[in-house]
Parts: structure tokens; sequence; C-alpha cells
């Protein structure tokens, strides 16, 4: 069973260690609740070095990516950074995916860890027709997340590069940490709080992590897991891969049209989600607020009166909010705010209305959102 290069310290650190699509990855260090308020108020680290790191290279690396993501890459410029869904011919979602460029020939795709190994063969099919190479490096690859409001100030007494000019999906390609660790810093994460990820070398992972553990002391840093991480991305409403999205949940179902362009002339399945969509998507993503007892779970049936409407994608509780809520797809034409519907909870029909989503969203102060 893979690990990270972190692992041989989370015994350290006291953390929970599970089985997460074949890793050995912490649950959580000191409890899910107190590591996710600590990410909304403070700072928390988190190991993600499982993720997926794939380079495409070439004179036809833009073309490439144009036709087969659903995004338009034609106006990323250097050192930003675009999310995109990887579609089937079918319109099914392979995976969602973030594309950094360095220059309009050079470009890093971040997948997620269960499809490193699907997404890299799936894309060698396409890539014989360009004037692209492709090479997972994942291996040597790290990934750590520092997450939340203080972030910023922890990571900026650690270098001298002006980390505070970068917006929400920019990169710096090399800045020193501590003058002697070469990492790439974007200002990108799963929470829906300020803050950076750093991609680095596998060596470098655990003083890295023990650098940014001492001097985040002073910001109140605490180590986070994979629970904090759902329940954080959950009340963002950020799409987990096999949940919200999967083979049988297309963009336009998730929510997500926006990251879909069908002016380009081609790509992967635009003549399915255009038949989808002239069509009438048949499913949509909806929030929703629990009324009644229970905390909602992935794949509880939803129902309006007797008649089954759809499931739940993603349910839990949220720690900001100190509600049950939950995210489900349901059929077009019940997604109408304040409408009430019932979801089966362990047998039993429990209470809930239709909710806008994100649930939570954070005060931006003057800092960019996506």
């Amino acid at each position: 069973m893979p690990v990270t290069p972190i692992f041989p310290i989370y015994e350290k650190y006291q953390a929970k260690v599970i089985d997460f699509h074949g890793w050995q990855l912490p649950l959580q260090f000191i409890g899910i609740i107190k590591e996710h308020l600590t990410v909304r108020s403070h700072v928390g680290l988190f190991d993600v070095s499982h993720m997926g790191e794939i380079i495409v290279k070439g004179p036809e690396a833009l073309p490439f990516l144009n036709y087969v993501l659903t995004n338009e890459f034609s106006t990323l410029k250097p050192e930003r950074i675009r999310y995109s869904p990887l579609c089937d011919d079918n319109g099914g979602t392979l995976d969602d995916i973030l594309i950094y460029c360095y220059e309009p020939t050079h470009f890093m795709l971040v997948v997620n860890a269960s499809n490193i190994s699907s997404d890299y063969l799936w894309l060698q099919n396409p890539a014989s027709g360009f004037r692209v190479s492709l090479e997972n490096v994942s291996e040597q690859t790290a990934q750590l997340a520092v997450q939340g409001p203080q972030a910023l100030p922890l990571l900026q007494q650690l270098t001298d590069a002006p980390i505070q000019q970068l917006k929400y999906y920019q990169f710096i390609p090399q800045i020193m940490l501590a003058g002697k660790f070469p990492v790439l810093l974007s200002r990108t994460g799963y929470t829906g709080e300020d803050g950076f990820e750093i991609y680095l070398r596998p060596q470098d992972a655990i003083a890295v992590w023990e650098l940014l553990m001492e001097h985040g002391t002073a910001w109140g840093i605490l180590p986070v897991g994979l629970g904090a991480r759902d329940t954080l991305r959950f009340e963002a409403c950020l799409p987990l891969y096999g949940n919200e999205l999967s083979k049988e949940i297309s963009p336009l179902e998730a929510g997500l049209e926006r990251f879909v362009h069908f002016e380009k002339t081609n790509f992967v399945g635009k003549s399915a989600l255009l038949a989808q969509r002239l069509g009438g998507i048949p499913r949509t993503l909806i929030g929703l607020e629990t009324t009644g007892r229970g905390i909602p779970r992935s794949d509880y049936p939803i129902f309006d009166q007797s008649q089954n409407v759809g499931y739940v994608t993603s349910g839990n509780f949220c720690p900001s909010l100190s509600k049950s809520m939950a995210l489900a797809l349901i059929k077009t034409g019940y997604g109408i705010p304040e409408t009430e519907l019932d979801i089966e909870i362990r047998g039993k029909q429990t209470a809930a209305k239709i909710v806008n989503l994100p649930f939570f969203q954070r005060r931006k102060e003057g800092f960019l959102s996506k």
C-alpha cells in the first residue's frame, strides 16, 4: 500500500491512519472538528502528496489540452491555473483537474489520487495525434497545503518572494523556503479558505512539514487530516470526484457548465454534452439543509412525498454552521430554493429544505476569489 513522504512522522503527530483509495493517509490528528475550525480561524497543514501530477510538453500542448478538456486554455497565461473537467465521449466525467501553465508549450496537470493511472493511460490515445509528450511525475512530487486566514503571514516569514501579490489561481514556479528548499507555490486550495499549495521534492517533504509546524505555532497551526479536508470542501460545496462527479455524472448536471466552453470547435464529449444541454439536463445538483434529526450520507435517497427524486452525493455535519447539510443530485424541476423534500436516513424520512450554494463563504477582505 503506497504511502506519502510524510508517512514516517504521522505517528509523531498521533495520526489516525486509514486506507484511502489504496493509500495510507491520516483521517485526523487532534480531531476532525477542532482541525476544521482551526483552518477557518487560523491555519492548518495538510499532507496531500497522494495527488497526481502529469507534465504535458510540446509545440501542440495548448491545442491538445483544448481538445481533451472542456475548459478553454488559449487565454491561460503563464503562471496561471485553470480548473477543468475531463470527460469521455459520452459526456461523463473522468476526473476534474487543475492545469498549471508554465508557458504555452509546458503545463502541469494535477489529478485526483484515485485517477492517476487511469487519467495518464486515457490521455495517451489522444496525445498520439498531437506533438506532445506526457510524463507522470507523481512519484517525484510531494504536495503540502497550508490553508486558513493565517496561511499568508506564516509562509511570508519563510521566503523573500512577493507571495502576497499572488492572486487566486496564480503560482510562482520556484521560490526558496527558509533559503534552502526550492518549491512551486500556488494560491490554491480545497477548503474554501485563503491558502497555498506547495509542490516540492519528496526528499524535502518532512523537513518542510516540520519547518511549517515550528514556525506556524505562533499562528495557531494544526496538522489536518482527510476528515476535516472533506468537511471543509463540503461546506464550500467544492465537488468531490466519485461523489458529485463521475463517469455517470456530467459536468452540466454537477453545475459546472461555466467550465464547459461549447464555442470551441471540438473537444472530447462536446457532442454528448451539447445534446444534453439542448435536450434538457435531466438532473441538477442542489443543496439541502435538514430540518429534522439525523446526518445525511452519500447515496441516501431523496423523496418528494412518495416519489424518489434523487439521492445524496455528499452529506455531513458542518462545524462552521452547526447544521447538517447535503449535496444532492435530483431530477431537474425539483431544485427550487426553500422547497421541502425528505431524505431517507436509516430507513426513516427526515425533513429537509433546498438552500442556495455554497453553504459557507468566507469574507474575502480584498482577496480575489475564483
